[in-house]
């Protein structure tokens, strides 16, 4: 089976290449095109068939890059390397930065004997699987102000707990991508609401505001929350997760592949406590705060935003003031720590190597996704096509486009790889369609806003559900073929609710509709399950 899927593999690579060169050759208009969705189409293909990230997103990289070179070879070359490779660096330098910056804290948090600690603690307070799984969803919840922030810190601080109650890493990193984007979607003080914010200038309406109220409509985030509670309880996996589950239980086993994603190993002080863990990442989120709004503008003199917490947010980089916070907390923690003799300044400068180390995959596979991301909007314009797939399809379709918004955003998300990018270029199109005195203008929001969080879930290539893995210290393609299963079943309970929303326009209808559709179907996925475990037995 695996060297068919190999041979597939090549197979498919060999045609790709082939199809993008004779595409240009023959002078095929590919910008704003079906064309420009056709690289990340077939990075994502490859890294279901064939089980590898890199190699995927490389082929996806080079297909779009001979995509835009209009037949020269040298103009190809030049879009991958310039226009892809060396601009994701670019744009995403200050997230690697917070990578590494947080790889570091964790790796000096192991060292000084925190997380030892907090998995003693636990072992005694956290005594089942279910706790551990819902430990780690509430701490998911709590840490709402990023995702990227929530993905690394979540996975550090629970990795040792789920560990010890043989909770598979898959399992683990979909209960931290299942919290990361949804609760930073429903949260007004995030790096999320602000981003929404921003996209609704020059619509004479308040950013903020409009997305307050269009959170009760946001069905994939809120149902996302009832569909893992109910998934903990019932303990009911289903589809490739089962399989990882049971691995873990029977055999001890948290990967269930033969390809491994090691932590950072290190002797650590035995005299570390549980406070040398939640101090670090109090200082870590107050400081990360701080940055954010200073960023923003808080302590300027801009009286737009100077003194107004929530306008300074919405003004704010997350990839300028993320590391800015990380930065300043990283100096405190070491001089913390060298305080209470946990670690000596070698010691913390060992420290410094091993946490990059331990984000290379990471900033690896988020260098990749975003070139791919870069080559197929910028330069083949993936999302004016689907800006004008949305536009056309608008007329005539009334109550129903709440539906058709959320299955869009999906789509975009998925093929992009992009959250941001997804409402962002839809917020305005939203804004255009309907009247906000009319309740289902902000139906429409949430859709847009529902259908990006969903797509992101499910697309390889989202940087969220990269980080995801790396905070679960998950292999990147056995996180996404476990977690498709789950976001999709969601997505379609989602879908179900934004038909209903469009005639009924009421939050608590809907959503009560979509708790009902979620206790049904573990119902019935316990109805299948109870046969094949009486043949077992």
């Amino acid at each position: 089976m695996k060297k068919l899927s190999s041979i597939i593999a090549l197979l498919m690579a060999a045609a790709s290449v082939l199809m993008a060169v004779i595409v240009t050759a023959t002078g095929t208009n590919t910008s704003a095109t079906f064309w420009a969705l056709v690289p990340p189409i077939i990075a994502i293909a490859l890294a279901l068939i064939t089980k590898e990230v890199y190699s995927s997103l490389f082929l996806g990289i080079v297909v779009g890059g001979i995509l835009a070179c209009n037949g020269s070879a040298t103009s190809a070359v030049d879009h991958v390397v310039s226009d892809g490779l060396i601009s994701a660096v670019s744009d995403t330098a200050g997230i690697f930065l917070f990578l590494v910056i947080l790889g570091i804290i964790v790796a000096l948090i192991n060292k000084a004997g925190g997380s030892a600690a907090f998995g003693r603690w636990a072992q005694t307070h956290i005594k089942s699987r279910i706790g551990a799984q819902l430990a780690t969803f509430v701490l998911g919840i709590c840490i709402f102000i990023d995702d990227y922030f929530n993905c690394l810190t979540v996975g550090s601080v629970m990795l040792p707990v789920t560990d010890n109650h043989k909770v598979s890493r898959a399992k683990l990193s979909y209960l931290i991508d299942a919290t990361a984007a949804p609760i930073c979607m429903i949260a007004p003080i995030s790096s999320w609401a602000a981003a929404v914010a921003s996209y609704t200038e020059g619509t004479g309406l308040d950013g903020i505001e409009l997305f307050v109220k269009a959170i009760p409509y946001n069905f994939y985030s809120l149902l996302t929350f009832v569909f893992i509670i109910a998934l903990i309880f019932s303990k009911k996996d289903f589809g490739p997760m089962a399989r990882h589950e049971k691995n873990a239980i029977e055999n001890g086993d948290l990967f269930s592949t033969t390809e491994r994603v090691d932590g950072m190993e290190v002797s650590c002080n035995s005299k570390g406590r549980v406070p040398d863990l939640l101090i670090p990442i109090v200082a870590l989120i107050g400081i990360s705060i701080f940055a954010l709004i200073y960023n923003g503008g808080f302590f300027g003199d801009d009286p737009s935003y100077a003194g107004k917490f929530t306008q300074a947010f919405s003004n704010t980089d997350a990839t300028v003031g993320l590391p800015w916070g990380a930065v300043i907390t990283l100096i405190l923690i070491i001089a913390y720590l060298m305080c209470r003799r946990l670690v000596t300044f070698k010691e913390a400068m060992e420290c410094v190597p091993q946490g990059f180390i331990a984000m290379v995959p990471a900033i690896t596979i988020l260098t990749l996704a975003t070139s791919l991301k870069n080559i197929s909007n910028d330069l083949l314009g993936s999302a004016t096509y689907v800006e004008q797939l949305m536009k056309g399809a608008a007329p005539g379709l009334a109550r129903l486009l709440p539906a058709v918004i959320f299955l869009v955003a999906c789509l975009l998300a998925f093929a992009t790889g992009t959250s941001w990018g997804t409402f962002g270029i839809l917020i305005p199109i939203v804004c255009n369609m309907f009247d906000p005195a009319n309740p289902i203008f902000y139906i429409g929001i949430s859709a847009c806003l529902a259908g990006a969080v969903c797509g992101d879930h499910c697309s390889p290539i989202s940087d969220t559900t990269i980080m995801s893995s790396a905070g679960a210290r998950c292999v990147h393609v056995n996180h996404i073929s476990t977690q498709l299963p789950y976001a999709i079943t969601v997505a379609a309970i989602s879908f179900l609710c934004f038909l209903v929303a469009g005639f009924v326009q009421n939050a608590f209808i809907c959503l009560l509709l979509g708790i009902l559709l979620i206790v049904a179907f573990f119902a019935l996925i316990k109805l299948i399950n109870r046969p094949i475990e009486g043949r077992m037995n």
